[in-house]
């Protein structure tokens, strides 16, 4: 028996484990499907490339996308210690502030305002940089700047100023807007993982059990109230339960979380007596309200050895091996996505809807057609879909691949602000700025120019960005599956904490969002949920207010 199970080990698991056990008279278990983050490839920067393509993950796929000609996409999901933190580009974004202003109005999860999760934020972070209303050190979580940025970069940066897009240093700061260097969740020029972060510095806590390789079957409910789980440890075979006298705690992500709870016999009723499963407890909202950001791309061919495409020769992968080694410096130290920026579609949106990712080289993205000279990538995700998908189960069988379906594009206007995304990436791609770098765009290429034409280039290459929410959502509603305080509605002894909570997903990467989460479930669950320490000062709003609202041609 112990006081808290802490059922999932990616981020908010993590973070969890960590300030839970900050209280010696409470036991916790941490228990973790994957395997713990020892391989070399998850604290060098540059091996989030073959992360996402494989290494670590479920190794599922969406169900048929029947708005864009039933196209299945691979749908990485981690299973390693540490969760997506792990396994990402390591982006340190936090959202538009009117997200989580949103949650707090629109969606009834009062305490989630900005001004309100703002300080969870702050004491997570150890900033290398910024020390301000916006940021804090000595946190756990590292956040840099970028270490090995390309002179492309700073082309790219001036040639989105020329379409009339600003510079912006800090989009986690006074305003979202503009185009600049993302900040990276590294430290010392090492992933700095929820793992690495909240795990590693208190292993040897004795009030906190780690397991690995232990899959949690289901959520053990006795009259009327979650009192453990059932987990089968990796290669035994062996099923076990261990008891929570306190809570048990679900954080195993947008597609794990409800998939955890159905096999529980948590969610809506119909669908669990279709696939076997007896209803312990019908909760319709368990896997609805699945959103995602969906990923479009320019690949362009350079004029010479400009991107890292020429690092996969074997003697230049050596002498980056040895650069990193050595150094902590080269392309190795690149998460390769280390530029971008955020920017309107729709040109009368509250906020940016179209955040951009400068690759750093073309052979990121799978089925790339093979160029003569490297290449570089422009990505643009549409931020705000308004269609909304499921996470179902395909058989009351654990092991099954559950149906995740996104749904994107249910809804035309998605389809529309996602062709508008991809319009602007390749402007810029086309301005003055980018011509000694840049030959001659490849994908899409010229012959595809009408918005007919995107629309089925989109189908056959859009990929999404690993950024599940919402299929757990906190709220008030008839469809809400847990409430503020994150504690599933009608069902005590039990917590969702994850990106599943969101209403809405955020508008931008979920890794800090999700940290922040977990901060602030930690205080809730110990009875002590910080009010704002911070009131914003009025110059953010001001200079809020001055951001153009319109793109030029």
């Amino acid at each position: 028996m112990v006081d808290y199970i802490i059922a999932g080990g990616g981020p908010a698991g993590c973070v969890l484990a960590n300030r839970l056990s900050e209280d010696p008279t409470v036991s916790v278990l941490l228990l973790e499907a994957g395997g713990l983050d020892r391989h070399f490839l998850f604290h060098m920067p540059a091996g989030f490339a073959k992360m996402t393509k494989g290494i670590a993950s479920w190794g599922w796929s969406t169900v048929p996308q029947r708005h864009m000609q039933d196209r299945v996409l691979w749908y990485t999901q981690a299973k390693v210690i540490g969760g997506g933190s792990s396994i990402n580009a390591q982006l340190y974004t936090r959202g538009n502030r009117a997200d989580y202003d949103e949650w707090a109005g629109e969606h009834g999860c009062s305490g989630w305002s900005y001004e309100e999760v703002l300080p969870y934020f702050k004491r997570a972070e150890d900033n290398q940089s910024f020390v301000n209303d916006y940021h804090a050190y000595g946190g756990p979580l590292g956040v840099s700047n970028p270490l090995a940025m390309l002179p492309i970069c700073d082309a790219f940066f001036r040639a989105a100023q020329e379409l009339g897009i600003p510079y912006n240093h800090d989009f986690n700061g006074a305003v979202q807007d503009g185009i600049g260097p993302y900040q990276l969740t590294q430290k010392n020029g090492r992933r700095s993982s929820a793992s690495v972060a909240y795990l590693n510095p208190i292993r040897d806590r004795k009030n906190l059990t780690v397991a690995s390789g232990a899959n949690v079957l289901r959520v053990v409910v006795e009259k009327g109230r979650a009192v453990g789980v059932e987990y089968a440890l990796e290669g035994s075979g062996q099923k076990l339960v261990a008891r929570a006298d306190r809570e048990v705690i679900v954080t195993a992500g947008a597609i794990g979380s409800p998939r955890l709870l159905m096999l529980s016999g948590i969610g809506p009723a119909d669908h669990l007596r279709s696939v076997g499963i007896e209803p312990v407890h019908d909760l319709p909202g368990v896997g609805s309200n699945l959103q995602d950001h969906l990923d479009l791309f320019v690949i362009a061919e350079c004029t010479g050895d400009h991107t890292y495409d020429n690092y996969a020769k074997l003697h230049r992968t050596a002498w980056a091996g040895l650069q990193y080694l050595l150094f902590k410096r080269g392309p190795a130290a690149s998460s390769l996505f280390e530029t971008g920026g955020f920017w309107y579609a729709d040109k009368t949106a509250r906020s940016p809807d179209i955040q951009f990712h400068l690759g750093q080289g073309s052979g990121i993205e799978a089925g790339v057609a093979k160029m003569s000279n490297p290449g570089v990538t422009l990505n643009s995700a549409f931020l705000r879909p308004r269609s909304r998908g499921t996470v179902r189960l395909a058989s009351a069988d654990p092991a099954a691949m559950p149906l995740i379906d996104p749904n994107y594009w249910e809804d035309p206007y998605d389809r529309r602000m996602s062709i508008e995304g991809l319009k602007l990436a390749r402007e810029i791609v086309r301005q003055k700025a980018l011509e000694p770098f840049v030959m001659r765009e490849v994908l899409p290429g010229p012959d595809r120019m009408t918005d007919e034409d995107l629309f089925h280039y989109g189908c056959a290459n859009a990929k999404t960005d690993h950024h599940p929410a919402g299929t757990c959502k906190m709220g008030v509603d008839p469809m809400a599956v847990v409430a503020p305080d994150l504690t599933v509605h009608g069902l005590p002894g039990l917590r969702v904490c994850d990106s599943s909570v969101m209403p809405r997903v955020n508008s931008s990467n979920t890794n800090a969002p999700t940290i922040m989460i977990a901060e602030k479930a930690a205080d809730h669950i110990r009875g002590r949920a910080m009010l704002p320490k911070v009131t914003l000062n009025r110059q953010a709003a001001a200079a809020r207010s001055a951001v153009p609202q319109e793109v030029s041609a």
